[in-house]
């Protein structure tokens, strides 16, 4: 019987739990919570959803990097990933204009 390796000498290496940064990042995520709760009090005008929903980007883009382990996929795979948010920002646009110019 004859071994065969099929893995052509590429191994997955799975990603050691660094609890530093996971810290870090949570920290983050509560303290940008905390922000948003605290610009939901002030009065910004039509600008209040504006800056909730910049800082609800940067919180989604905190939790795909690090707690979805995207940071560590190919290139091949983010710049996938970055089409179908710009495709689904389309869709989001397209029927924006949709319901408010009825």
């Amino acid at each position: 019987m004859s071994h065969t390796d099929t893995n052509d000498g590429k191994i997955a290496h799975a990603h050691d739990p660094r609890y530093g940064i996971n810290i870090m990042i949570w920290i983050t995520l509560l303290s940008l919570t905390v922000i948003t709760i605290a610009v939901a009090g002030i009065d910004l005008g039509n600008y209040t959803l504006l800056v909730a929903m910049f800082i609800a980007a940067i919180k989604s883009a905190f939790v795909i990097n690090y707690f979805m382990h995207i940071k560590f996929e190919d290139l091949l795979f983010k710049l996938f990933l970055v089409g179908v948010i710009l495709v689904l920002l389309v869709v989001f646009v397209l029927t924006g204009f949709d319901v408010f110019l009825r």
